[in-house]
């Protein structure tokens, strides 16, 4: 390229540059009242107002705490906060499937598609200390998150977060169940199954 041509064109590309750095607009750099903020505009001299007098919340109530926390008076709980039926099961799985088998894997071993990629491994959901665990403990994990598990509060609401702990559970109990507590059609299968 000529040095002819070399100077309008890096006098247009300053020139571009500058007018693109002149129209940026930020959101947070906007005219707005921080919350909690002092502000001249109302009388009290407060940014955030007060709820309406007989203001009741609507839908994040949460004044179920066992529901939303997976606690009662600060340990987990031991039972489910509703009843488990074959459609809460069925939620659960197909929850399971989307939000934690990428890890877990679908059997929970942590044998995910992502840990076979080089993601940090999760524990086996079939060790006995996972297996023993409270239901609350489980629900309290995918809320908070625990190590390098992240939280899932704000992705899968409450119930559904119940319903995967009640699929893991029967996870759990299909991969460690005694023969003894199996159906008489279920254990005759597994007789076949082991003399072929």
């Amino acid at each position: 390229m000529s040095p002819k041509i070399r100077v309008p064109l890096a006098a247009c590309c300053l020139a571009a540059g500058l007018l693109a750095a002149g129209c940026r607009q930020d959101m947070h750099d906007q005219p707005k009242f921080k919350p909690y903020a002092k502000s001249d505009f109302f009388a009290d001299q407060r940014s955030a107002r007060p709820l309406v007098d007989g203001t009741i919340a609507r839908g994040h109530l949460r004044d179920d705490a066992v529901l939303y926390t997976g606690k009662a008076a600060g340990k987990p709980v031991e039972e489910f906060p509703f009843a488990v039926t074959a459609a809460v099961m069925a939620r659960g799985q197909e929850r399971f499937d989307i939000f934690c088998s990428p890890c877990h894997g679908r059997t929970g071993a942590g044998d995910g598609m992502i840990v076979r990629r080089g993601y940090r491994k999760p524990p086996t959901f079939h060790q006995d200390r996972l297996r023993q665990a409270a239901p609350g403990y489980t629900f309290d994990v995918i809320t908070s998150g625990f190590g390098a598990m992240p939280d899932y509060a704000q992705q899968i609401p409450a119930r559904d977060r119940w319903a995967i702990v009640a699929y893991i559970k029967a996870l759990q109990r299909s991969q460690n169940a005694p023969a003894g507590t199996l159906p008489a059609e279920a254990r005759a299968a597994l007789d076949a199954a082991d003399k072929r």
